[in-house]
């Protein structure tokens, strides 16, 4: 007899809020899902090992409930547990909800657990990002939607240390996870600086560029709703590397509306290219350059982000 599915919950996702809505989210799974089981995180890295244990225990649908990072973390558990036939699944509750837009997985407790029971099942391309960790040694690690450096991750760090208390609650309002990343956008534009990098996409020769932000993208949203990769899809092998040239805080400013549209690819200062390996440095040796991965931010240039064809299940309307 096969296990039931397994929710990890990451109770502090939504700017805490997550806590105290699970009663009702369970509820919800109960009513529209059936049965389940449920384990909660506690620190970083617990849903990365709870996937893992559930995969190779021999759970069949594993699903994240919280924003971006939990949906990375999970992800990773699972491949990392060379468990080729288990689905993931998305009970949304973030900040972000990036990558369950490009998915179209409803918000609602309801929906999101009538999706899982009646959705279909895709396999999707995966990144794999290998760069320099806080403490200096290289780490590997997954990802589903966009990996990205630039400006991107100063927009993160204000994110992630910013009082989100006064905005709506990001699992029930798509405006909780916009209006953060707008705000935040808005304030890094004002102090952001060009950053200078050296990349090469597979076998092409290494450029120099001077860089707003550079993006690696798997799936199309990042940023809490922008449309940063309008033309990228989930199964085509590829990335989809989005370059914004450097630019001034009023261009970036009176233009900011574009990328949540996907209309930004008509600017003279953005560029758009396809490859399955991009590798980036920084153009002076001792500039840190820090990146991000679906939301988070584990580490530093230099790195190497690979595309890893139709690697993962992934359940979905």
């Amino acid at each position: 007899m096969s296990l039931p599915p397994l929710i990890i919950v990451n109770p502090a996702s939504a700017g805490n809020s997550t806590r105290a809505a699970w009663p009702a989210m369970a509820s919800d799974l109960a009513a529209h899902f059936g049965a389940f089981n449920c384990a909660f995180t506690k620190a970083a890295g617990d849903a990365r090992a709870l996937a893992a244990k559930g995969a190779r225990e021999g759970r069949r649908l594993i699903v994240a409930c919280g924003g971006d990072g939990t949906i990375n973390e999970v992800a990773n558990g699972i491949l990392e547990s060379g468990c080729h036939d288990v689905e993931l699944g998305i009970l949304p509750s973030g900040t972000g909800g990036d990558f369950r837009r490009t998915l179209r997985i409803p918000v609602s407790a309801a929906d999101a657990a009538r999706t899982l029971l009646r959705g279909r099942t895709r396999s999707i391309d995966v990144g794999r990002a290998t760069y320099i960790n806080h403490e200096g040694a290289e780490e590997t690690r997954y990802f589903l939607g966009v990996a990205s450096f630039g400006m991107s991750t100063e927009i993160i760090s204000r994110v992630k240390a910013s009082d989100s208390r006064w905005l709506p609650n990001a699992r029930t309002s798509w405006l909780g996870g916009r209006i953060s990343f707008a705000v935040a956008t808005a304030q890094a534009t004002l102090s952001y600086a060009k950053t200078d990098v050296l990349v090469q996409m597979d076998c092409g020769r290494e450029r120099r560029l001077a860089v707003t932000n550079l993006c690696i993208a798997n799936a199309r949203y990042f940023g809490g709703g922008m449309k940063i990769a309008p033309q990228a899809k989930l199964d085509d092998g590829q990335f989809d590397i989005i370059t914004i040239n450097e630019m001034s805080a009023i261009r970036i400013l009176t233009n900011t509306h574009k990328l949540y549209r996907g209309t930004h690819l008509e600017m003279e200062d953005v560029y758009q290219a396809r490859a399955r390996i991009v590798t980036a440095r920084p153009a002076q040796s001792n500039e840190k350059v820090m990146i991000e991965i679906d939301g988070e931010l584990p580490g530093y240039l230099p790195a190497t982000f690979e595309i890893l064809s139709r690697s993962l299940l992934v359940k979905c309307s």
